[in-house]
């Protein structure tokens, strides 16, 4: 007789974003209630009116709200709940949440105590695995004076790490030891602001190595298995952004190596959840632990989809008591899925975050196509979290069918109003390197000149005035989405005649449009003229068929008279100026995002939590004038030029955007920022 499985009656999510609406569809799947906790300017988040209830945190700052223990415990108390699932990031490896969660009586839905505190040390946990013969890399521990002190006993180059990080927070890599002492200090700060510990450790840095992690999974009774591996080799500031399963680097043998190093790891740490190993593997298929991570990953997806097993789920039968459902023969690894992280950032501006509000919001719906998205809606994306939108992770047979499907995929992901790394991710995915497997960590730093250039050739092959007639037609045809009616709409509807005038790139546009029979309209661009059909005309999408061709756009509108017109990943942006716009001032689509006249700006919203100088000072360009955090990362600001500086507007602590100017400068020349 099959014993019956025990559960909880409520879970409190301690998180936000694309995790907690995950964690809330597995225990609904279960039919288990849902508590959701939210910081106050996360009121209006998907996951708050996702769960059954809801409650607030505080306002914004992460010791208020999402690192709040106490408070977190207060609510589940409170509403009832019998177990927290914190997902990943925030307290998923907190001792501090597991052991509240026992002094209250809780269940914490991920690993015992012991293991969080072993495993989440960097430190103690590098000592731990080589104890039980698993390679690791050279490092060195101690106090600051200690790491400067023993530094060059490794060769160069060498990693600065958080020994509480994960998520690819708190590194730095250091080619020049002339810099450690700042990125000690720079790394220790952000690692006490991200994860509430400072300590910081060195290690060997393995130049282009391949991160490979392993899946695993243990219950209470003492079982553990692994789920094999994921390739998660291609990164960005350390953090990945391309993951996939199967590997396509393993050979067999060195996979089976390395899962049952994996499963030796965990069982020698009686570990009883979702974890994860992370390896470093060199070019001749060496490997090096790195880290454990005990919670569940961004890219468990890959592992779900290549093995038909519910990660999360699991971890919620586990943490109630249950016995693994499978066992380690029963796990097989079935196609390829690949997953691709879509963030709020630019690319082209070293990744930079681009927080802000969307215009339009439209997903991929698609067969063997799963995306976890922190939104169902255009949203806005605060500059206070980690800048990740969604994941969309794709399934085939083969990798080459799954890399196919995914570029297809994220030409129909369409997001307007902020800057994202889709269209980034689209040429990415058709590098031949890629596609041939000669990939590194540092793919992206290596690549990132060429991948831009290929984007933007391929965008200037697009007909120039294709996006022009295609909003024109959009406009004119489907209704008027503008709510500021244009200047001669004003005065009256006269003639069938349509004008429009607006700038796109920069470069003034007068398009004429002559309705005509059958969807059949004329368009006049400058001195061009085009016989245009409309083939497909809905609410933000329209196809056009002329004899240069067919094009298929995705318009949106915001309220400041910007237009965005998107085509296979492309993002055109065209500025309305025949508009009655209400605004005051008009900053553009970006705004200010730089610097005007003799006036700095931050390059995006954040808190200032370091000011390096004050008025009267001298400073030379390159000089470090300010850091700004957003995004849980650090901006350097640094002087663009030679200057004195005529007034600081901010101190440390203070909470800025994009357009109100920082430092003023002794000079009428223009500033530009710059970040490090």
């Amino acid at each position: 007789m099959k014993q019956k499985i025990k559960l909880f009656d409520k879970i409190l999510v301690a998180n936000r974003g694309e995790i907690a609406i995950r964690i809330i569809r597995a225990a609904r799947e279960l039919g288990i209630s849902t508590v959701a906790v939210y910081a106050e300017v996360d009121k209006d988040s998907w996951h708050v009116s996702f769960a059954d209830e809801a409650y607030c945190l505080g306002h914004q700052e992460l010791s208020e709200t999402y690192l709040n223990v106490g408070k977190i415990i207060q609510i589940a108390r409170e509403t009832g709940a019998d177990a927290i699932h914190p997902g990943y990031g925030f307290l998923s490896e907190s001792p501090l949440l597991a052991q509240a969660c026992e002094d209250a009586g809780i269940i914490f839905i991920g690993p015992d105590i012991n293991s969080i505190k072993l495993m989440g040390n960097k430190i103690e946990s590098r000592e731990f695995v080589m104890k039980i013969g698993v390679p690791t890399t050279k490092g060195i521990t101690g106090d600051t004076e200690t790491l400067i002190k023993l530094a060059s006993t490794i060769p160069l180059p060498i990693l600065v790490k958080a020994a509480a990080g994960g998520g690819g927070k708190g590194m730095k890599i250091i080619w020049d030891l002339n810099n450690l002492a700042d990125v000690i200090e720079s790394t220790s700060r952000e690692a006490k602001s991200y994860f509430g510990d400072g300590t910081v450790f060195i290690e060997k840095y393995i130049e282009e190595p391949r991160h490979i992690e392993i899946q695993v999974m243990g219950d209470k009774l003492g079982n553990v298995v692994h789920l094999f591996e994921r390739e998660c080799s291609i990164q960005r500031r350390y953090q990945k952004i391309i993951e996939e399963s199967p590997s396509p680097t393993l050979t067999p043998e060195v996979r089976l190596k390395m899962g049952e190093a994996a499963v030796r790891i965990a069982k020698e740490t009686s570990y009883c959840s979702a974890g994860t190993i992370e390896f470093l593997v060199d070019k001749d298929l060496n490997f090096y632990f790195l880290e454990m991570n005990t919670r569940i990953q961004v890219e468990h997806p890959v592992t779900e989809l290549v093995t038909g097993i519910d990660l999360v789920i699991e971890q919620i039968k586990v943490a109630a008591g249950n016995p693994l459902s499978f066992t380690q023969e029963e796990i097989v690894q079935n196609g390829h899925a690949i997953e691709c992280r879509i963030y709020a950032e630019d690319p082209s501006a070293n990744f930079l975050p681009s927080p802000g509000k969307m215009i339009y919001y439209k997903q991929p719906q698609s067969k063997r196509v799963r995306v976890d998205a922190c939104t169902n809606t255009a949203a806005a994306i605060q500059s206070f979290y980690d800048p990740m939108i969604a994941k969309v992770i794709c399934w085939e047979d083969t990798r080459e069918h799954a890399r196919h499907k995914m570029i297809e995929v994220l030409k129909d992901y369409i997001i307007h109003g902020i800057k994202t790394n889709t269209r980034f991710l689209i040429e990415l995915l058709q590098q031949k390197n890629y596609i041939q497997n000669n990939i590194s960590t540092k793919f992206c730093d290596d690549h990132i000149e060429e991948i831009l250039k290929a984007s933007d050739e391929k965008k200037h092959i697009i007909h120039h005035d294709a996006p022009i007639a295609s909003y024109a037609l959009y406009f004119v045809n489907y209704k008027n989405p503008v709510k500021n009616e244009t200047i001669w709409k004003q005065i009256g509807h006269w003639r069938d005649i349509q004008e429009l005038q607006f700038t796109m790139d920069g470069k003034p546009q007068n398009v004429l449009v002559y309705p005509g029979k059958s969807n059949i309209s004329e368009v006049i661009i400058g001195s061009n003229s085009y016989l245009v059909e409309i083939a497909h005309l809905s609410e933000n999408k329209i196809t056009i068929k002329a004899k240069e061709g067919i094009f298929t756009a995705f318009i949106s509108h915001d309220n400041f008279g910007n237009a965005f017109v998107s085509c296979n990943g492309h993002i055109f942006n065209l500025h309305r100026s025949d508009l009655l716009i209400k605004e005051d001032v008009y900053t553009g689509i970006d705004g200010p995002g730089g610097a005007v006249s003799n006036l700095i700006f931050s390059p995006m919203p954040g808190k200032v939590i370091k000011v390096n100088t004050e008025a009267g000072s001298s400073v030379v360009k390159g000089d470090l004038l300010m850091i700004v955090e957003a995004m849980k990362m650090e901006n350097s600001i640094v002087s663009p030029r030679d200057a004195v500086i005529e007034k600081v507007n901010i101190k440390v602590g203070d909470m800025v955007d994009g357009n109100t100017p920082l430092i003023h400068l002794q000079s009428e020349e223009t500033v530009v920022l710059a970040e490090k």
